[in-house]
């Protein structure tokens, strides 16, 4: 080394200091990935609920559409909904091979285990298999068995749920009305309320959703 020229590098101090501000920068680093990856997973996961949420409430939505009013039921009355299960009588979706149509379903409905279900029978044809189908929604709502557990569908997460029937003009408990002198209230009503309870883990949201369904041939003026 030439006299009078100072020796090239850093000191220990210079690289500890260093050292200690890309540990610091990488700490900072780490914690903003961190909260990336978190706002991610939430956002994903408020997705996929309203997702679900859209996809129960439109099935709901398309068997009441879809709603037979079969002559010979019970008061022609196509839907039952018994304090706890709601089942109907609906368009098969699905057309045959041949292009026929392919019958009937019996669709049934029930919040149980911190979920709303959906229960459906195979496609019914003759009314042996749709009095057969429709005594089998009963008992997979009141005690289902492993089969008829492997035809329901989880939908939204719910903790409980209520249903209102609009007849004469005002909403009321269909339970209320069945005893009613007026055979009116023994039909198909032209609207339904359904009142769901999220309280139960992975709801949307907490509190109460309520969505209403009105026949398309409703005709509120008419006398």
């Amino acid at each position: 080394m030439r006299p009078g020229l100072k020796a090239q590098g850093f000191t220990l101090v210079e690289v500890l200091v260093a050292l200690a501000l890309m540990a610091v920068l990488a700490v900072l680093s780490w914690r903003g990935l961190d909260t990336m990856v978190r706002t991610r997973e939430v956002t994903q996961s408020r997705i996929d609920q309203v997702a679900v949420a859209q996809i129960s409430l439109a099935q709901w939505r398309a068997d009441l559409d879809a709603m037979l009013v079969l002559p010979g039921m019970v008061n022609d009355l196509s839907m039952q909904w018994d304090g706890r299960v709601m089942r109907l009588l609906r368009r098969s979706a699905t057309p045959l091979p041949n292009g026929q149509d392919a019958g009937m379903k019996v669709v049934a409905w029930t919040v149980r285990d911190g979920h709303w279900l959906r229960w459906q029978s195979a496609d019914v044809r003759h009314r042996a298999e749709l009095d057969q189908a429709w005594q089998q929604a009963a008992q997979w709502g009141q005690n289902p068995s492993s089969e008829a557990l492997r035809q329901q569908a989880q939908l939204m997460p719910a903790g409980s749920w209520r249903v209102f029937y609009f007849r004469e003009n005002a909403w009321s408990n269909p339970l209320s009305s069945a005893g009613g002198v007026n055979q009116d209230l023994l039909k198909t009503p032209e609207g339904v309320r359904v009142e769901l309870q999220l309280d139960a883990p992975g709801a949307l949201d907490q509190g109460r959703l309520s969505v209403d369904w009105v026949r398309p041939s409703f005709n509120p003026n008419r006398s």
